[in-house]
């Protein structure tokens, strides 16, 4: 324990004995307390309650400190359990919200989310443009809420099942189709990747074969900073509900989520974003038309075909395509016009297109163009998702905005999270980028 909280104890110490003093003294005289003892008493409690608050925090700062010296994730700061338990997003939101407006004292219900976010600020070497969500409260999972101690009240437990973590992998389509995930990373990060085999060749008796060597470039991840933004009434960040708690961390969660799906397919690595598939160089294509085309069972096929021929069908091979192509192969037959079966067998739903599981998501673009086919084509991507990397640095950091919709009395939100997406093997993947449905 440091000499810092020592001394607050022994001061705090002080004052409760004196004010144990005057309540005995008029107990054992067996009165009520006079105006002037009674006037006292209180003060020498509000101040025991002051010392008590100080102990608390330079406890905490203690242990954000120790954590820190030991070189983990600055994003991670060894909190206790009671420390994750107690801290509130919504609490937080509310708080930055209403200093944002001017509000005196705005942090003073959320001192643990404030010094949460400074210990974070301070470790990393730069402030959040809002406040930052420790990597602590970020992973945690099965708090359950029992009894209050105050009145008795019991609300639902099990609220907070999932972790921040959990519920941003499980929102995540390419996550579900099997794009690899790795999170808490510090710094650059880079895969190395193989990029061409040793030969082998056929030797006489006695005789050497020739030396040859595998060839190996990497594959760099760097934090790049993706944003989204939910709308949440006043009212509702107002509750101290652990079920608004948990709607508001599983709202934020799905806008990161749709925006990494984006990002995952479409990124065009320009402009501070990452390079999703579609611009990846060196994937296979399969082209419709000069002005794209219908999906016919050609290109389905196609798309397996291009990933076979450079020995990459392997792993968690999959479609992933939008509504709309999903219905357009529906109601395409697979060969023939008189043809009963259509492209997308509704009779299989694990492994509906060409026998492989078909994903589907709105963030696969419906406006794409090729030719005088101008943002009305659709992508259709096959491949081993595995070979999908995302690194997430952890940094979530929050910005809320009182102003946007300060007329309809909503506060926006918006969730910074640093990350980046990469394709480990380029073969691993193919598209069609023209694919028409109307």
């Amino acid at each position: 324990m440091s000499k810092r909280i020592l001394e607050l104890r022994r001061q705090q110490s002080e004052i409760l004995a004196e004010a144990r003093t005057i309540s005995d003294k008029a107990g054992n005289e067996k009165r009520a307390l006079a105006e002037a003892e009674a006037s006292r008493f209180d003060e020498l409690i509000g101040k025991a309650d002051a010392f008590q608050k100080d102990i608390e925090r330079e406890e905490r700062a203690g242990s954000f400190a120790a954590s820190q010296q030991q070189g983990e994730d600055p994003n991670r700061l060894g909190m206790g359990e009671g420390e994750v338990r107690a801290y509130s997003l919504t609490r937080a939101i509310r708080a930055a919200a209403n200093h944002a407006t001017g509000q005196r004292d705005a942090w003073k219900e959320a001192g643990l989310e404030l010094e949460a976010s400074q210990a974070v600020a301070t470790r990393m070497g730069r402030d959040p443009q809002g406040f930052f969500v420790p990597m602590d409260v970020q992973e945690r999972r099965d708090l359950n809420v029992t009894t209050g101690s105050a009145g008795g009240d019991m609300v639902a437990t099990d609220l907070l099942a999932d972790s921040f973590i959990d519920l941003l992998r499980n929102r995540m389509v390419v996550r579900q189709a099997g794009a690899t995930v790795l999170t808490g990373l510090q710094g650059d990060i880079a895969i190395p990747r193989q990029t061409g085999g040793a030969t082998a060749y056929w030797v006489a008796e006695s005789g050497a074969p020739t030396e040859s060597q595998q060839t190996v470039d990497q594959v760099t991840l760097t934090p790049k900073t993706v944003g989204a933004y939910t709308d949440f009434s006043r009212k509702l960040l107002k509750q101290s509900s652990m079920d608004v708690e948990r709607f508001v961390r599983a709202d934020l969660t799905n806008v990161i989520a749709l925006a990494i799906d984006l990002a995952a397919l479409h990124g065009t690595g320009a402009s501070n974003q990452p390079t999703g598939i579609a611009a990846t160089s060196g994937i296979g294509s399969v082209a419709g038309g000069t002005n794209g085309l219908a999906p016919a069972w050609a290109h389905i096929v196609d798309l397996e075909t291009a990933v076979a021929i450079d020995n990459a069908d392997i792993g968690r091979l999959a479609y992933m395509t939008n509504a709309k192509v999903r219905g357009k192969a529906k109601q395409t037959p697979k060969v023939a016009s008189t043809d009963s079966m259509m492209l997308w067998d509704t009779q299989s739903n694990a492994q509906p297109l060409n026998g492989y599981g078909a994903f589907v998501t709105n963030q696969v673009s419906s406006a794409l163009t090729k030719g005088t086919a101008s943002a009305v084509c659709s992508a259709i991507f096959f491949g081993n998702w595995a070979d999908l990397v995302i690194g997430m640095w952890g940094t979530l950091d929050i910005l809320v905005d009182p102003y946007t919709g300060a007329t309809s009395g909503t506060v926006r939100v918006v969730a910074l999270e640093d990350m980046d997406i990469a394709v480990r093997h380029a073969e691993s993947f193919a598209a069609m980028l023209d694919a028409l449905t109307t």
